[in-house]
């Protein structure tokens, strides 16, 4: 599943260069999670003004209102000149004065939605209940060790949940919570102010670094270019169940939590 890096990581791969575009065609395929919520009549014409993201969305600013994109469980986007013809599982082609905009959905859980601004309803909808942005000053320790103190769920379904802080999804909670050496089933009520701090800031290394590396490539994700991450080969736990830990050489771990796999080594990371 496509988590924040990949999502940054592919507005980068397409931000610039659709800056200006004037909207040409819109061709929608098969039903993705949610109608598009317009007539595609309505936004022939406009230019798309900026590439922006909000969690794991991608937000397209029209000259007016916006388009706003999730990649869903298996979703990746292209961008460019000569894309090939639409496949089954292109679902959503948005051609432009500088290229074509595609999205590629098999499972077809992502969606493109169409709001007139942020306030508007249906944005508020997607939008209005997503946590601070890790990446962004608005995500402090302080702040963070308060919200913990007052939940008694373990630490890795709490980050997950996106209560505590937006994006980090399941392969970057094992890694954040393997750096700050902080065990995934611990409460986080339990997790001191210093410890609270380490794992604020192992968020925002393993964040940043992931987006440097292009994100995760597990299956087939690939940014709008076409290229594919690299993160997934340096992961300290995750998806390594059995091999020793790259710290310690004690056998990685993995249990489940609220129907995910969670990896740890339990000699770096305490109760």
């Amino acid at each position: 599943m496509p988590e924040l890096p990949e999502v940054e990581v592919t507005r980068l791969s397409f931000a610039e260069r659709i800056a200006g575009a004037r909207i040409d065609a819109v061709l929608v395929g098969k039903p993705l999670r949610w109608p598009l919520g317009c007539e595609v009549r309505n936004l022939l014409g406009q230019r798309v003004l900026a590439v922006r993201r909000r969690g794991k969305y991608l937000l397209l600013d029209l000259s007016e209102g916006l388009l706003l994109m999730h990649l869903g469980m298996s979703g990746s986007v292209s961008f460019g000149d000569t894309l090939p013809a639409a496949g089954k599982h292109d679902h959503f082609d948005m051609v432009t004065s500088l290229g074509t905009l595609r999205l590629h959905d098999p499972r077809r859980f992502g969606a493109v939605v169409y709001a007139s601004g942020e306030d508007d309803p249906v944005a508020q909808k997607l939008l209005g209940r997503l946590g601070v942005e890790p990446l962004s000053e608005a995500f402090d320790a302080l702040g963070f060790h308060q919200l913990l103190k007052g939940r008694k769920t373990a630490i890795k379904p709490l980050l997950l949940g996106g209560q505590a802080v937006v994006g980090v999804g399941n392969i970057y909670a094992s890694e954040a919570l393997f750096l700050a050496g902080i065990r995934p089933t611990t409460k986080a009520s339990l997790i001191s102010k210093p410890r609270a701090a380490r794992l604020h800031r192992a968020i925002q290394d393993v964040l940043a670094n992931a987006v440097a590396k292009g994100g995760s490539t597990l299956r087939d994700f690939s940014n709008a270019a076409g290229e594919a991450g690299h993160f997934q080969l340096e992961a300290m736990v995750y998806d390594r169940a059995g091999l020793p830990c790259r710290v310690c050489a004690a056998p990685i771990k993995s249990i489940r939590q609220g129907q995910r796999s969670t990896f740890y080594c339990a000699t770096c990371q305490k109760p």
